[in-house]
């Protein structure tokens, strides 16, 4: 009795097999980083790699005197950040935006002069931007603030006859994929509104202006402002930094000993040309 039985599972198992839908192993997707990393090329420019590999730049003054960085250095980039219209804020923005394609963010006006000089509008990411104004771009948010400053066009090739000014100055807050956030300052005084920003964007790390003839209590106060109600900043570092001319005054020791006497408990980075840090979240 037992063989009709086995006969009848067998075929049973048998038919199961031929009506069941084959199912093939997919490739297990690879996991995200989740880490941003910064390169700090000398002088106001940082070089961004994002969490989905997007290069953003800031300030790409590449020939300012004893630099070691060349446009060769710089073979790709996806965006560059202008906040103002200085040749030692905007550089070699041209020149890198026309051998990458690069797009270049920047306030309204400045935006404007680019496409007046040759810059495709193609290649401005937001053309009317202003700060205040928000831009979301593959997965990362720009925020773009005011900065205590001036914008008078001395990017090469210089003011043209239909935008002889480069309109406000400004700064940027960065939130990559991860949520990790940065303040890049631009050449920003310090002002009261920073504390605002610090308030309501909460980043984990501040780039600030430590430019030649600066108050180090002017970088310090920057510091402490950007700390306001903002339990996440952990790392401060200068810019318009000069570590080729170690005689610069400020120094990085000096901002450090006045944030230290204004009793924020930060430290102040002193990065080194193409050193690189990474920031995970």
């Amino acid at each position: 009795m037992a063989r009709p039985l086995t006969i009848l599972v067998s075929l049973a198992v048998g038919l199961a097999a031929i009506v069941a839908p084959v199912v093939v192993a997919q490739p297990t997707a690879p996991a995200t980083s989740r880490t941003v990393t910064m390169e700090y090329l000398g002088w106001s420019h940082y070089r961004f790699t994002s969490v989905t590999g997007k290069v953003i730049i800031t300030n790409p003054w590449v020939t300012f005197p004893g630099s070691t960085v060349s446009l060769d250095d710089i073979p790709n980039v996806d965006l560059i950040l202008i906040p103002n219209a200085h040749l030692d804020e905007g550089g070699e923005v041209i020149p890198i935006a026309q051998k990458t394609g690069a797009k270049i963010l920047a306030p309204a006006e400045l935006n404007f002069w680019f496409m007046d000089v040759g810059i495709p509008p193609s290649q401005i990411a937001s053309q009317f931007m202003s700060p205040g104004d928000r831009f979301d771009w593959e997965g990362i948010t720009f925020r773009m603030v005011n900065s205590v400053h001036g914008s008078g066009i001395s990017i090469p090739p210089g003011p043209s006859p239909a935008v002889p000014y480069g309109g406000p100055a400004a700064g940027f807050y960065i939130t990559f994929e991860n949520g990790w956030t940065v303040y890049f300052s631009g050449s920003s005084a310090a002002t009261a509104d920073q504390a605002l920003w610090a308030q309501m964007y909460k980043p984990h790390a501040a780039i600030l202006g430590l430019n030649g003839g600066r108050d180090p209590m002017d970088f310090a106060m920057m510091a402490k402002l950007t700390a306001t109600d903002n339990p996440n900043l952990t790392d401060v570092f200068p810019h318009h930094h000069f570590p080729a001319f170690p005689g610069q005054r400020p120094s990085v020791a000096d901002a450090q000993a006045a944030v230290g006497a204004m009793g924020i408990n930060l430290t102040v980075r002193d990065p080194a040309v193409r050193q690189v840090f990474t920031f995970t979240r």
